[in-house]
């Protein structure tokens, strides 16, 4: 199956942007006009990247390049979501640690050539898993310290460390960002057929070999993500990843 830009898929997108914004509309969701300003932001950088990929991945240089310039963006974009950019150096931090583990057990291991075909979409694929790891784990940990300050006030009275007042509240929630990821991976080809799959299938690759290639990339998935989790919780219960309100409400 291959689409081609042309007219049809042009109202295909704007039909399709056009009922997600009366679904938020009529939901009341007040997210109407970030769901068109989403599609057209997509739709503006999926053709400029398409033009940049085309040039990246005819080198393994340069698409060590754009899976860099990825994971910087994804750090910017997670950091920001979860209001820790004033600490982003720690995010980075925590998202590296999912993501090179992974990329070194894939290629020292052989199971695939190390070139710009694969590293630009398995490198994105897990660069972009983590970020959103990250955000989840940001966004339910902080609330959670935000909603129970009197926990950790409780833990330090009792002449316990930081650390481990934070982690009294933390760990109830703490896994909370993974539980997406582990209920896609067991049950693939049960509910869904993901992208890896379907992608191998209309790239004339057998069955087997589009079920070897789903499943490198879930697990690959599961464990960027769950070492990104374990790392950001780590740097949390260390005070170093928090955004400035908690910064300042935490104090040992």
């Amino acid at each position: 199956m291959q689409i081609d830009p042309t007219w049809r898929l042009a109202v295909a997108l704007v039909l399709l942007t056009g009922a997600a914004a009366l679904a938020t509309y009529l939901g009341r969701l007040r997210m109407s006009r970030q769901v068109v300003l989403a599609a057209v932001r997509a739709t503006l950088q999926l053709a400029v990247v398409s033009t940049i990929i085309i040039a990246a991945i005819q080198q393994l240089w340069s698409s060590v390049l754009f899976v860099m310039a990825m994971f910087t963006i994804g750090v910017f974009t997670t950091a920001g979501r979860v209001g820790t950019r004033a600490v982003w150096p720690w995010t980075a931090l925590a998202m590296a640690s999912g993501v090179l583990p992974v990329l070194a057990i894939v290629y020292l291991t052989g199971t695939t050539p190390l070139n710009g075909y694969s590293l630009i979409p398995i490198g994105s694929i897990i660069v972009g898993n983590t970020m959103t790891a990250h955000t989840l784990a940001g966004r339910r940990v902080f609330a959670a310290l935000r909603d129970n300050i009197g926990i950790y006030d409780a833990v330090l009275a009792l002449g316990l460390p930081r650390r481990r007042a934070i982690w009294m509240v933390v760990e109830p929630v703490a896994a909370d960002a993974l539980i997406p990821n582990l209920d896609s991976t067991r049950t693939v080809g049960l509910v869904t057929l993901p992208g890896a799959f379907i992608g191998v299938l209309l790239g004339g690759g057998t069955a087997i070999q589009a079920g070897a290639s789903q499943l490198l990339v879930l697990l690959g998935i599961m464990t960027g993500q769950a070492i990104t989790v374990v790392v950001a919780d780590h740097l949390i219960c260390l005070a170093r990843l928090l955004p400035p309100d908690l910064r300042e409400r935490l104090r040992p």
